[in-house]
């Protein structure tokens, strides 16, 4: 059993090592230059976008409203990467790694925009009624009947790795973590997850939906304002921080404290790692949702599409790292939620560890209700319609056993295959990138 961990552990490193991640901050930069910066240079479209999304629009181009996919992928997205993974970045990497992690997230909303739009010019309407796109059926439809294989490939990999990434690993870290805070047994824990999981998942996207833009927006909000209170607290250390964070960034930091040490390149490679990690630019996922909303310009849906990144990344992402800079506790030696739980716990004595504990909750279960949705249409590509119903009753099984397993060789599996789904959609949006510029910059023209 030893060696197979082992074994698993090696083609992790491989996967996530850094060509995968100069491939897909390459592919970034890329997208980012040919679109001539439209991303970046249009936040302030998208939010608009994102606001006029909130009505559901015609309902014969999609299930759900724009803005509700949009909470959809936030859903998923916004998770334990933005209180661990963030704060595993900077245990790591030291505080120049969040610089790098805002310098992905940047060229990261050209690939989403990309992704997105794809997802949606592509996508299908199946006999049963249902809206179905992402990199699967862009590259079944966009590249024609010999890149079916890699149709395939993405579907088998993003279905695996649901298992595990999006739902048993998000359950055992909230089992976990109200465990240690509440002292509430991790059977409890996964029983009621389950119930509430299968009370949301098995009314289909628009259930999932209308949950996510309820809660998304309202857990995004509550965290940063808890955020804020711990810069409040901070405030003289805020301009500091940020001059440790460039000066990391370019120059590494050296031994302090707890923190071992970091050169330049290590702080480049975990922010680069845990921003792709946290915000999923360039694995292809975000489009899988949105092709359930109501719209028929790719264009506009991909500019809602890519302020999942900038809020993912940009914003709540931010708020984590911040906290841990200025509050000092980087240096600790703690990694992971004990080092964000630290930040928090500075600021407010004896309660920041359970904002930290119930942010967890919440996001992992978001992350359980976005994931099943992208899990169920990855299988309904491989299997058709009638693979549907069992998979969501597998799903909602497989809930209690992530809540009371021991799950390291999980974990790192379900990783892997989550990185292997960039592969097929890297390529698809580099052999598809002359059609979406083409009409982005159509579009560009009229407005």
């Amino acid at each position: 059993m030893n060696y197979i961990y082992q074994l698993i552990e090696q083609v992790n490193n491989l996967v996530w090592g850094t060509p995968m991640l100069v491939v897909i901050l390459g592919t970034g930069l890329f997208l980012t230059v040919a679109l001539k910066a439209m991303p970046i240079l249009n936040i302030g479209r998208g939010f608009r976008e994102m606001w006029h999304g909130r009505s559901l629009g015609d309902a014969s181009t999609g299930h759900i409203s724009p803005f509700a996919a949009l909470m959809t992928t936030l859903a998923a997205t916004v998770g334990t990467g933005n209180i661990a993974g963030v704060a595993t970045a900077i245990a790591l990497g030291g505080p120049g790694a969040l610089f790098w992690m805002w310098c992905t997230a940047l060229v990261g909303m050209a690939t989403k925009y990309c992704e997105v739009f794809l997802a949606v010019y592509f996508r299908e309407k199946t006999a049963h009624g249902h809206f179905v796109g992402g990199p699967m059926y862009a590259i079944k439809n966009g590249l024609g009947p010999h890149w079916a294989w890699l149709g395939i490939a993405f579907a088998l990999f993003g279905g695996l790795a649901s298992f595990g990434i999006g739902n048993m690993v998000q359950v055992n870290s909230m089992a976990a973590s109200l465990e240690s805070s509440f002292n509430l047994p991790l059977w409890i824990t996964g029983a009621i997850t389950m119930i509430a999981v299968a009370l949301v998942t098995l009314g289909g996207i628009k259930r999932i939906g209308a949950v996510a833009q309820t809660l998304v927006p309202f857990m995004c909000v509550i965290y940063c304002l808890a955020a804020l209170l711990v810069l409040g607290y901070f405030w003289r250390d805020v301009p500091a921080a940020f001059v440790l964070i460039f000066e990391s960034a370019f120059n590494g930091h050296a031994a302090v404290g707890g923190f071992a040490g970091a050169a330049m390149m290590t702080a480049i490679r975990f922010g680069v790692a845990r921003g792709i990690f946290s915000n999923e630019a360039g694995l292809g996922s975000a489009g899988i949702a949105q092709a359930a909303g109501t719209s028929n310009d790719p264009v506009r849906s991909g500019l809602i599409g890519m302020m999942g990144t900038f809020i993912d990344s940009i914003i709540v992402c931010s708020m984590t790292g911040l906290a841990i800079v200025c509050s000092g506790v980087w240096s600790s030696g703690e990694s992971g939620a004990v080092l964000s739980s630290s930040a928090f716990e500075a600021a407010m004595p004896g309660f920041g560890h359970y904002v930290i504990s119930l942010s967890l909750m919440i996001f992992a279960f978001t992350t359980i209700l976005g994931w099943s949705y992208y899990g169920e249409r990855c299988w309904q590509f491989l299997l058709g319609h009638r693979a549907i119903l069992p998979y969501r009753l597998i799903w909602i099984a497989a809930i209690p056993v992530g809540a009371l397993t021991q799950l390291d060789a999980v974990w790192l599996l379900a990783d892997t295959l989550n990185g292997l789904m960039a592969l097929p959609n890297l390529i698809s949006l580099l052999l598809l990138c002359p059609l979406v510029l083409s009409h982005t910059y159509t579009y560009f023209k009229k407005v």
